[in-house]
C-alpha cells in the first residue's frame, strides 16, 4: 500500500516543481554577486534610514514584483539587481538634490527572495530561507532528515539558470561516506527531490 502512494506522492512532488520553476521563470530573485555581495530580489524586504531625516526613512520596504521600491520624495527606485550598497548609493545621489550631503544606510531585513524547496521523503516538507551558505546536507538537517523509505542514493536537485535547467544527482551514501565534493552548495530557487 505504500508504494502506491509513493507514486501518487512523487507525481504531485514532480508537478510542484514543475510549478516552482514556472513562477521563478518569470523573476529574477536575489543572489550572490561575483564580489560576495548580496544582490536585492523580489520580495526583499529592507529599511532605509537617512540620518537626520526621519521623513527620509523607511522602517520596511518590500521590493515589488516589478523590481521597484517606493521612496519619499524619490517615487519609484529600481532596486532589484542592485547591492545594498548600489541602492544606497543611488538613494543617496538623488536625494542630493533636495538634501544637503544625505547619509542613507539601507539594511536587508529579510531576504525573501533567497529560498529552496525540498520534496519527497523528508520529515518536512517545505520551502525554506537560504539565509547562509547551505549544502545539501544541511538542507536534509533542516528538514528533520529522511523517512525510512527514503531512496538516498536516488536524490535530484533542479537548478534553472535563465532558460537553462540542470539536474544533479547526489548520493546521500557517498557523501557519507566522507566524498564531500558531492555535497552541493545550494542556490536561490533549487528543488531537492528525495525519492
Amino acid at each position: 500500500m505504500r508504494k502506491k502512494n509513493y507514486k501518487v506522492t512523487m507525481g504531485l512532488a514532480a508537478l510542484m516543481v514543475l510549478i516552482a520553476f514556472s513562477a521563478s521563470a518569470a523573476e529574477k530573485n536575489g543572489s550572490i554577486s561575483a564580489s560576495g555581495d548580496y544582490i536585492i530580489g523580489i520580495g526583499d524586504v529592507l529599511s532605509i534610514h537617512t540620518w537626520k531625516e526621519p521623513d527620509l526613512s523607511l522602517d520596511m520596504v518590500q521590493v515589488r514584483r516589478d523590481g521597484k521600491i517606493t521612496f519619499p520624495l524619490l517615487d519609484d527606485i529600481l532596486a532589484l539587481g542592485k547591492s545594498t550598497v548600489a541602492l544606497k548609493q543611488t538613494i543617496q545621489t538623488q536625494l542630493s538634490k533636495f538634501v544637503e550631503a544625505p547619509m542613507v544606510t539601507v539594511t536587508l531585513v529579510n531576504a525573501v527572495s533567497q529560498r529552496y524547496y525540498i520534496l519527497g521523503e523528508v520529515l518536512e516538507i517545505g520551502e525554506y530561507p537560504l539565509i547562509k551558505k547551505l549544502t545539501v546536507i544541511q538542507a536534509f538537517a533542516l528538514a528533520k532528515g529522511f523517512t525510512q523509505w527514503a531512496s538516498k542514493d536516488r536524490i535530484l536537485l533542479y537548478r534553472r539558470n535563465g532558460t537553462d535547467l540542470s539536474v544533479f544527482r547526489i548520493d546521500y551514501k557517498d557523501i557519507v561516506k566522507g566524498q564531500m565534493n558531492k555535497d552541493i552548495f545550494l542556490q536561490a530557487d533549487d528543488v531537492i527531490i528525495v525519492p
